[in-house]
């Protein structure tokens, strides 16, 4: 079955390799809270409101700094780690990192005082608590699952591109080392702009459960390299002239579309959350609809749909599936089945979201006013 897969790679560790490779995820971690509670950050407002103050929640963030200490940290072996370890132990770490986050969730679950849990598994995997930092908020648990979950994302990839060239030097794949770019240049380009972070679903809404715990670091940091799992014993494809330079330039540009698209329309959504009234880029007038005290933006990026920031994410994702150069494989879609599933589940959830939010009557006239969820004059 592994071999059919085509991951029988991925179990070739000695005895003891698997035993640290189980380990390398809670290193991972104890190494990121010291560089996050070390080196030095920015204090910023964020928009969740304290509810003893009154007040913008604070967090510090020094995302980018940590995110390129790890970078170099990696490339130059500087911890003896070989540069495809994370790739090569990858199960291994799925699983220690898994049995880690458990652990974490059920701290932040059912540790200190919080009085008796009358669902308790609804409660792991959905979390009580919004948020919880530490050490005079230096240390803030979200921003951390981001930090290791973005950082791991590109270290993951680079090493599984390190992988691929000790496998085929001059014949390896060009795709792959463009995938590893893709993943580099998202996450750092997230980290450029973490504060934007501050004003999303995710750190407003969600929960410290199982769910958020899991997904910030090893969905995010280890499970969205997996079309790497089965790519990375693939070589160059062989395409001839006119359809390599297709394919080359087709995946790239792709790629950039789907970021422009996603990182405009977060970028208008936080310009509009913190300066409701102040044009985006200069360019775009804010029009909303008022819903109490709250108000929502259709205009934009966000008037063309509900969602329009999803069909970045969507097109991102393609570009993914076919910068592997080997277009009936079908780990090279692991990545665009499991985006498009989780963002057409998630835009039906925020849809009921925000429906109790703004009131059923002002998201009606939303509605009316934006017709599409995610794909305009498609879906």
């Amino acid at each position: 079955m592994i071999e059919w897969l085509g991951i029988g790679h991925l179990f070739e560790l000695s005895g003891t390799e698997a035993i640290a490779g189980f380990l390398t995820p809670l290193a991972v971690c104890a190494l990121f809270f010291l560089a996050q509670l070390v080196l030095p950050g920015r204090r910023v407002p964020g928009y969740v409101i304290e509810p003893e103050t009154g007040e913008p929640r604070s967090y510090r963030l020094n995302g980018l700094l940590v995110f390129v200490i790890a970078e170099i940290v990696w490339a130059l072996e500087l911890t003896g780690m070989p540069r495809d370890w994370f790739y090569r132990s990858t199960l291994y770490q799925v699983a220690g990192g898994t049995v880690l986050c458990l652990i974490f969730a059920l701290l932040a679950v059912f540790g200190g005082s919080r009085g008796k849990v009358e669902r308790p598994l609804a409660a792991l995997w959905e979390g009580r608590v919004l948020e919880l930092s530490f050490f005079n908020q230096r240390f803030d648990v979200k921003m951390f699952l981001y930090v290791v979950g973005g950082t791991m994302l590109s270290l993951n990839a680079l090493s599984g591109a390190a992988y691929h060239y000790e496998l085929f030097g001059a014949d390896s794949n060009p795709g792959v080392f463009l995938y590893a770019a893709f993943l580099t240049f998202y996450v750092l380009d997230y980290f450029i702009f973490e504060r934007v972070q501050l004003y999303t679903f995710d750190v407003i809404h969600e929960k410290l459960g199982f769910k958020m715990i899991w997904g910030g670091i090893l969905v995010y940091g280890w499970l969205y390299i997996l079309p790497l799992w089965g790519m990375a014993v693939y070589p160059d494809p062989g395409f001839a002239a006119p359809w390599r330079q297709v394919w080359i330039i087709g995946a790239p540009a792709l790629f950039l579309v789907g970021w422009g698209i996603a990182r405009g329309a977060n970028m208008q959504k936080y310009t509009f959350k913190r300066w409701p009234d102040r044009k985006f880029l200069g360019l775009i007038e804010p029009e909303y609809i008022e819903a109490g005290d709250r108000k929502i933006l259709c205009s934009g990026l966000w008037g063309v749909a509900r969602h329009f920031n999803y069909l970045g994410e969507g097109f991102f994702s393609l570009s993914i599936a076919l910068v592997f150069g080997y277009f009936s494989n079908l780990w090279a879609w692991t990545y665009f089945i499991f985006i498009v599933g989780l963002f057409i589940a998630r835009q039906r959830f925020d849809d009921r979201f925000c429906e109790e939010k703004y009131g059923a009557e002002k998201w009606a006239e939303y509605r009316s006013r934006v017709k599409y969820r995610i794909i305009p004059g498609i879906y």
